[in-house]
């Protein structure tokens, strides 16, 4: 045996590789995304690992691995479940003849998420199985355990880490691989692979008889625990359990500890907890649902313990619990007076005795050729009335000033079809939707192809970067490379959309402001679906060349490329007067040079 250093996503990989996997799918997307490079980087030729275009996509592909008898994984963050939901909720009542884990990394916080959805409930939802680990070392042995239960059930299962667990990192023992059997291969049966109403209505009667059957094999699951004695109680679930135990660890106080890490509830082993109890604290991430199956569990057996939590106010209702929080709640819970120093205010989201950092708001980065497609589009645009919808991805940050290029961002694929609608309510004002080139092979070309079909007035811009920066700089199938870095087949977007119909087309360097300002204005004076493409590397992919600098003689100190490019490598010079260039952030992307109107600015410039 082993014993390594890993991220918590690694750990998952890992016990999924020690599991048999030999399928793993997936779309990039913060918590999860290391999980499935750490699989990819194994090049073990018995898995085969792709960046699927989108969660829908990766759900149905590792799902049809696993009705061949495979043991697959999907992984996506939590919001990435809303795409994939449709399938999964069908597949539960279909079933899977191998198995089939779906890791779903929750965001608490949210810290990169437009939400702060609890997976849980979509557990409860969809009638699965959840496996909810508290440390790396539990997600590694947790993994495993998903499989071995999607397998014994003939049900795919969710591992939903969260925020804390996913990217922290610990000493993990590794063990021996388990046994592989080899794919059975598809069987057909009409009878159990097509869905029909009356097949669904069986299958539903089967799935909630096999619930019931899990709760009391979870109650003897060994990550599912009970321990201490007393008249109070603490439950808890996730990261907040070892908050929790860290809390009661300099605490000479009686008190009953449930762990729990399933769903569904483990009803004996939470029958046990609650036996002679006065009161209980849970404490949990980010809903509710290890409290509400315990008060429910009061409610039919008539017990008077008292539940405390998040709906009684003695837990956080949103954002991640800390262990500075964790610890006041349970030292207020057990009637003792709060930390000293400044640790509860620190519990109560003050600064205490630690001074604030310095702000730092999130902005593109300089040399993004994003802020040429949007400053392009705004000087074409000038004093005309126009509303900018946005998506999902590094370009979310053109709605910070002194850009104000964003006006609405829903979620992956949204910004295209949301200025359909607006469109719709206010013809007479121009709409434009700004989407990535991950994000257009995501959800954007149903959108394009509704506004085609529709005959919607929209200008679609597409910000091509070569990768999908906001995640990692994942590739996808515009680029030529897969998962495992082979060359494949690079789907031509420029093609692809000329092979719909588009009114108009235009194709333009998005560091070249003159011409992508004549693009934009060629668009305006039309009607219809026009679409400009602006391409222009991710400086993560393409460094550029050489920084331009500021000629402090010549510069008048007018600061336009200050007010208008919001450009972090451009500053004020130390005499306050003309600004100044930091050559380590700049990439030479030389439009702060094109927009400078005494030519001030000299150097930069891509290679060839």
């Amino acid at each position: 045996m082993e014993r390594r250093l890993l991220m918590g996503n690694e750990a998952i990989a890992l016990g999924a590789v020690r599991a048999g996997v030999t399928c793993v799918t997936g779309y990039p997307g913060t918590p999860s995304t290391e999980i499935l490079e750490t699989v990819a980087r194994q090049k073990d030729g018995r898995i085969y690992v792709e960046w699927s275009v989108n969660e829908k996509s990766a759900l149905e592909v590792a799902a049809g691995a696993a009705c061949a008898g495979a043991r697959a994984m999907v992984t996506m963050k939590q919001v990435g479940l809303n795409v994939a939901s449709d399938p999964l909720m069908s597949l539960n009542y279909v079933g899977v003849r191998g198995a089939l884990v779906v890791v779903v990394a929750d965001d608490p916080g949210p810290i990169s998420s437009q939400t702060e959805q609890d997976s849980r409930h979509f557990g409860l939802f969809a009638k699965l199985a959840v496996f909810d680990p508290s440390t790396p070392e539990e997600a590694y042995l947790m993994a495993a355990d998903a499989f071995a239960c999607s397998e014994a059930q003939g049900r795919p299962v969710l591992l939903r880490p969260t925020t804390r667990v996913c990217h922290s990192y610990a000493s993990v023992t590794l063990l021996d691989e388990l046994p592989r059997r080899a794919p059975e291969g598809f069987h057909k049966d009409g009878g159990r692979w097509v869905i029909f109403p009356r097949l669904s209505y069986q299958n539903h009667l089967k799935i909630e008889s096999e619930l019931r059957a899990l709760s009391d094999a979870f109650s003897a699951y060994p990550h599912n625990a009970l321990t201490g004695r007393g008249r109070l109680g603490i439950a808890a679930g996730g990261v907040s359990y070892p908050y929790v135990r860290e809390a009661l660890a300099d605490i000479q106080v009686d008190c009953k500890l449930l762990k729990v890490s399933t769903v569904p509830f483990p009803e004996a082993l939470g029958l046990s907890f609650l036996e002679g109890l006065d009161e209980v604290l849970v404490a949990e991430e980010l809903d509710p649902v290890i409290e509400d199956a315990l008060l429910r569990l009061c409610g039919r057996r008539g017990l008077r313990a008292v539940v405390r939590g998040k709906g009684t106010g003695d837990m956080p209702n949103a954002g991640e619990n800390t262990v500075a929080g964790v610890r006041l709640a349970v030292r207020r819970f057990l009637g003792l007076p709060a930390p000293e120093g400044g640790e509860a205010a620190k519990a109560d989201g003050e600064a205490g005795e630690a001074p604030s950092p310095p702000a730092r708001p999130p902005v593109l980065c300089a040399g993004c050729p994003h802020r040429g497609a949007f400053f392009a589009v705004k000087e074409a645009v000038g004093r005309r009335r126009a509303v900018y919808s946005g998506d999902i991805g590094c370009y979310t940050l053109g709605n910070a000033p002194p850009l104000d290029m964003v006006d609405t961002c829903l979620c992956m694929g949204a910004g295209l079809t949301m200025a359909q609608g607006l469109g719709r309510v206010e013809p007479d004002t121009l709409h434009f939707a700004f989407i990535g080139d991950s994000t257009f092979f995501h959800t954007g070309l149903p959108g394009l192809v509704n506004a085609v079909y529709n005959g919607a007035d929209v200008i679609l811009c597409i910000l091509d970067n070569g990768t999908t920066a906001m995640t990692g700089h994942q590739p996808h199938p515009g680029i030529g490379r897969t998962a495992s870095g082979a060359a494949a087949p690079r789907v031509d977007i420029h093609a692809l959309v000329s092979s719909l119909g588009v009114t108009a087309l235009a194709r333009v360097d998005a560091f070249d402001l003159p011409a992508a300002k004549r693009a934009v204005a060629a668009a305006l004076g039309t009607r219809g679906v026009r679409v400009i493409l602006f391409e222009g590397p991710c400086i993560a992919v393409d460094r550029g060349g050489a920084p331009c600098a500021v000629d402090g003689d010549a510069c008048t100190g007018c600061g336009r490329c200050l007010r208008q490019l919001g450009c972090p490598a451009l500053a004020r010079a130390a005499d306050g007067r003309a600004a100044w260039i930091d050559p380590v952030l700049c990439t030479g992307c030389r439009l702060c040079a094109a927009l400078c109107p005494v030519s001030a600015i000299g150097g930069g410039g891509r290679p060839c």
